[in-house]
């Protein structure tokens, strides 16, 4: 991979990262909708969550570069949607409040983790095994389902049909996966046909270290300046 695509994905990322790192925030028109909408909007407003959360996404794209067969996404997709439903619901349910900025800046770790680990960092850099990749999977969408849950607290949910809001946003976020997913998952699927698919995982897997740093700094960086 030679030194010019690596600095013009550097400066992509870096140019993009306030929009990565607050593309899913929440927003007056958000609470306004879920106001007079119904359990319908809470659904609408989880689905719009997880097509604009860049950082989940890169993360489970990171996942799927790693398998093979459809039969194992399926496995791990499942996996992880299971964690993150069980942190977004439990957490949410019982009024579990995270900082925003140090669960996102841990969401960033994890997309930084699984760049490193398709390229091989373990083996290569730290001469070990990687650790296993279901068990991670499922810890990280627990720390993902942390996220979603500090973003569903921002708003003002009342106290009406409280655990049915919960469960419907978290439907919405089920199904704007699947929307997001379905189209990664194919171009991932069809490019690994091509000769050109190694150069392509490579920088596709380097760019997502470079955009998990990038996201973890500035997270950070929003953390220090709320203190």
């Amino acid at each position: 991979m030679s030194g010019v695509p690596v600095r013009k994905g550097v400066v992509l990322i870096m140019l993009l990262l306030p929009v990565l790192a607050s593309a899913h925030g929440i927003d007056s028109a958000d609470q306004a909708l879920l106001d007079r909408g119904g359990l319908l909007s809470y659904i609408w407003v989880g689905a719009k969550h997880m097509l604009t959360g860049f950082d989940h996404l890169l993360f489970l794209a990171g996942v799927i570069f790693y398998l093979k067969g459809f039969r194992d996404i399926l496995l791990f997709i499942t996996i992880f949607t299971l964690g993150h439903c069980i942190t977004l619901i439990g957490a949410t349910y019982m009024q579990i409040r995270a900082d925003e900025h140090l669960v996102d800046a841990c969401i960033a770790l994890s997309v930084v983790y699984k760049g490193f680990e398709n390229l091989g960092g373990f083996d290569k850099l730290l001469k070990t095994g990687s650790p296993n990749l279901l068990r991670m999977v499922f810890i990280f969408g627990l720390l993902h389902g942390l996220g979603l849950s500090t973003r569903l607290q921002s708003f003002d949910l009342g106290s009406d049909q409280f655990l049915s809001k919960i469960l419907s946003f978290n439907v919405g976020v089920e199904l704007g996966q699947v929307v997001a997913l379905v189209p990664i998952v194919l171009l991932i699927r069809v490019w690994q046909k091509k000769p050109s698919y190694d150069a392509f995982y490579r920088a596709a897997n380097f760019y997502l270290v470079i955009a998990g740093v990038g996201l973890f700094a500035y997270q950070l960086y929003g953390y220090l300046n709320t203190q």
